[in-house]
């Protein structure tokens, strides 16, 4: 099994990149990313509903979208959306090789990935969190995602991750958004190379530490 400990000691600069993340958001596909790289990355936790930081500054005026991740880089320079946070902190740390190199076929089927796990589940999966949602469209949708993710469970039955035998940030990405499907009440039990995917990289050291950090485990 391909796993990679977490080293406290490898950072990629002496100032502490800001991570604005809320737990169990989307945001921990980077958290995951950066800890697998082995870069150091100060937390700040986000209240979603309110908008607001613990120390009570308002989010807004730091992301406009109102919603995490956001990188905070140095100050003033602020990168947001999860597939393009995911590739700058890949790329800080090249011997992590979490992201192919730039320019190679590896790394426009990585993009590839996210993408889709951007759009066919993410985006999916957000429209389910809404309370109000009409319960026909509630089906429709949960029946829409189990389809995308028939087409990931056969290439997670041929391979341990998306992009072959190496672990890289789609797979930091597809298990973020995965975890929501229990929640979610969607039945994955038909998609055996999912469920193993998942308990896969579960069990990977950069995960379990992102995931206490959190505060979920």
């Amino acid at each position: 099994m391909d796993l990679i400990s977490y080293d406290k000691n490898i950072v990629i600069k002496e100032d502490l990149i800001k991570l604005y993340y809320s737990p169990g958001a989307c945001s921990l596909s980077p958290h995951i990313v950066a800890n697998e790289a082995g870069i150091n990355v100060e937390l700040v936790k986000v209240d979603l509903k309110n908008h607001k930081l613990t120390n009570g500054t308002d989010f807004l005026t730091i992301n406009p979208k109102g919603y995490v991740p956001v990188l905070e880089i140095n100050e003033g320079e602020i990168l947001t959306e999860g597939p393009a946070i995911v590739q700058y902190l890949g790329d800080q740390q090249s011997k992590a090789e979490v992201v192919p190199a730039a320019g190679t076929m590896e790394r426009y089927h990585l993009q590839e990935m996210l993408g889709y796990i951007n759009s066919e589940l993410h985006k999916t999966y957000s429209l389910l969190f809404n309370p109000s949602l009409n319960p026909d469209v509630i089906k429709e949708r949960k029946d829409y995602l189990k389809k995308r993710y028939q087409f990931l469970d056969k290439k997670l039955s041929e391979h341990e991750y998306l992009l072959g035998e190496k672990f890289s940030a789609a797979d930091a990405y597809l298990f973020t958004v995965t975890t929501w499907a229990k929640k979610m009440e969607i039945d994955l039990s038909d998609c055996p190379g999912i469920i193993a995917f998942q308990k896969r990289v579960g069990e990977r050291p950069a995960v379990i530490r992102a995931m206490k950090e959190e505060g979920l485990m």
